[in-house]
């Protein structure tokens, strides 16, 4: 009883966090579907966070009046008999391929150092709540990383939450992310058949951002319910995929007729129906009215290689730019730009970036390749000299047009960072090599730095100090003391010393300083790190009972924003600390490590 009370407590906890956890203003992704998407079921709850109102249904269609000894005509049309006819289940599961939907996804949680429960006994309703109430991306790369590991873990499901409907969870958190593969894979790790109303959402906008028209096919018994609207354009794309090219265009004309759904949005399944065998449908898309693009417009546009007008591509959310940066129909060059963003927010790893770059670089005509940057990054390998590395990795680093671009080329420049020497002379570009070093996760190669940093003068040995104070593996060489601490916070001119800020709440996390210089720290610069709220108390409960995967959801949900200058001392040094507490020490060091590098 004392057990179940504990529980109980918890979730309200997190229902009272979930609710009162200040939201941090950044770029909230716009509804990534038409209208109508993401309304709430009488089942189960949608998933979007902020759900419109449902359409009406239509009337329904009936034949004539029954009486005594009359036989009921049908006079439906053969489109209306199409649209209404009960769907043939798309897939059979033999008893032996079923698999436990509490159990769906990918990676190893003891590999990734989340325990064999990473959830423990928190409540999965109050994580669910936590975490559809998100606002993405997070304001840390790493922290964005670590989640997705958490989400993709294979673990049992927490209690108190129908396991398919927790999939959809990490499903929807993962496509805000502008984690469209990853999000894929946990749909795929669910039968189809069994669905929830939740899960039928986040699968048919999963098959949206990964471009792939084929993945909403075995959800068409289920979207009439779900999402009225668009079920029988999706039912017109699944029969012209299937080769039934009549039922595809008499699908398409019901829908015209009937006004569901019309311009672009319709247009645009009717290109994909025309991109199906036989169909001898051509259609023109006109994009001028256009002036959003949501997920229905981006997942069929996409899927039939047609490139969105730019102004809607510049102007779309970063997750959905994100999920451009990995669609296979376009070209390595077309993709760079947003490959770029993907890579600043954490969807895109240093390796996968430099591929991507790689073929970008094959497909240059050699005639242009000196004023490309694929040749530069070639030359930030393989330079003649250390000399040449460096001055390609200059001119990439002075191509960044903004704080988070410039994200983005230390993540491409992390392992050509690898291959410079330490230095004293290379004063002037050590604060960005060991930035970009840490970008990549090469700590040790960054901690290397520790042993001539005490030769650089302010403010590069400031800057330098800092991040291997944080996110090196050994800091024995650095001299991490209050005094050097605080001639740190005296050459500080970020705004109300943010900072100094981060670098004490982030040594205090990763107990590189003592609690009581950190409480001294604290109370000199008045930054807070004592203070309680019902946040801090979760996230610390969850440390204590080693609950890795809550206290990683509870981790990200401290760090939203855009950047870390909207990231309070308190939240980074408890995320930090239950990272570090939960076993978690190279992603807590890599955080903390980042809060410096990007302010």
């Amino acid at each position: 009883m004392q057990r179940r009370t504990r529980q109980l407590l918890a979730g309200g906890a997190a229902l009272a966090i979930a609710l009162s956890l200040p939201a941090i203003a950044q770029d909230r992704p716009e509804s990534i579907l038409p209208p109508g998407f993401g309304d709430p079921t009488p089942a189960t709850p949608a998933p979007t966070p902020t759900p419109t109102p449902s359409p009406a249904a239509p009337t329904p269609i009936t034949g004539p009046s029954e009486g005594a000894g009359v036989e009921v005509v049908d006079t439906l049309s053969p489109a209306e008999a199409l649209e209404v006819a009960e769907p043939v289940p798309q897939v059979e599961f033999p008893a032996f391929s079923r698999r436990d939907p509490g159990l769906a996804g990918t990676l190893d949680p003891v590999a990734l150092r989340l325990g064999a429960l990473p959830w423990g006994q928190a409540s999965g309703q109050s994580l669910g709540i936590l975490m559809r109430r998100m606002d993405t991306p997070l304001a840390s790369r790493w922290a964005h990383i670590a989640l997705r590991n958490a989400l993709l873990a294979q673990a049992p499901a927490p209690f108190g939450v129908n396991p398919i409907d927790w999939a959809a969870e990490r499903t929807w958190l993962l496509l805000r992310m502008g984690e469209a593969d990853a999000a894929r894979l946990l749909v795929a790790a669910v039968d189809s058949d069994r669905y929830t109303g939740n899960m039928s959402q986040v699968a048919l906008q999963s098959a949206l951002a990964s471009s792939d028209p084929s993945a909403m096919c075995p959800l068409e018994t289920s979207l009439s319910k779900v999402e009225p609207r668009v079920a029988p354009l999706v039912t017109a794309i699944c029969a012209s995929l299937s080769g039934e090219a009549e039922r595809a265009a008499a699908d398409i004309e019901a829908t015209r007729r009937r006004g569901r759904l019309g311009g672009i949005d319709l247009t645009l399944a009717d290109k994909v129906v025309g991109a199906g065998a036989a169909t001898a449908r051509a259609v023109t898309i006109e994009w001028e009215p256009v002036d959003r693009l949501n997920a229905w417009r981006y997942g069929l546009s996409t899927a039939t290689a047609m490139m969105p007008p730019e102004r809607l591509m510049t102007s779309a959310s970063l997750q959905t730019q994100a999920w451009f940066a990995r669609a296979p129909m376009f070209s390595a060059t077309q993709r760079l730009p947003a490959a770029r963003i993907a890579a600043a927010l954490g969807v895109f790893s240093s390796e996968a970036l430099i591929d991507l770059y790689a073929a970008h670089y094959d497909a240059t005509d050699p005639d242009a390749l000196g004023q490309s940057d694929g040749w530069q990054l070639r030359l930030a390998f393989i330079g003649k000299d250390q000399d040449a590395r460096l001055a390609a990795m200059r001119r990439l680093w002075g191509k960044a047009k903004s704080p988070f671009d410039r994200v983005a080329a230390n993540v491409l420049l992390a392992r050509p960072a690898r291959r410079i020497v330490p230095s004293a002379d290379l004063e002037a570009d050590a604060p960005e090599l060991v930035a970009a070093l840490l970008a990549g996760g090469f700590d040790r190669e960054a901690g290397r730095w520790a042993r001539v940093v005490g030769e650089f003068d302010d403010p590069a040995n400031d800057k330098v100090w800092a991040m291997l104070a944080l996110g090196a593996p050994d800091v024995a060489d650095l001299g991490i003391s209050a005094s050097r601490i605080e001639d740190f916070a005296d050459n500080d001119v970020s705004k109300g010393k943010q900072r100094t800020a981060l670098l004490v709440a982030g040594l205090a996390g990763l107990g590189r300083i003592d609690s009581r210089t950190a409480g001294r720290l604290s109370a000199t610069y008045k930054l807070g790190l004592g203070a309680q709220t019902s946040w801090t108390r979760l996230i610390d409960g969850a440390m204590q009972r080693r609950q890795a995967g809550t206290a990683t959801v509870l981790a990200a949900s401290g760090l939203q924003g855009r950047q870390f200058d909207e990231v309070g001392a308190l939240y980074l040094f408890h995320s930090v600390n239950a990272m570090r507490g939960t076993g978690q020490d190279y992603l807590a060091r890599m955080i903390a490590a980042e809060a410096l590098a990007r302010t």
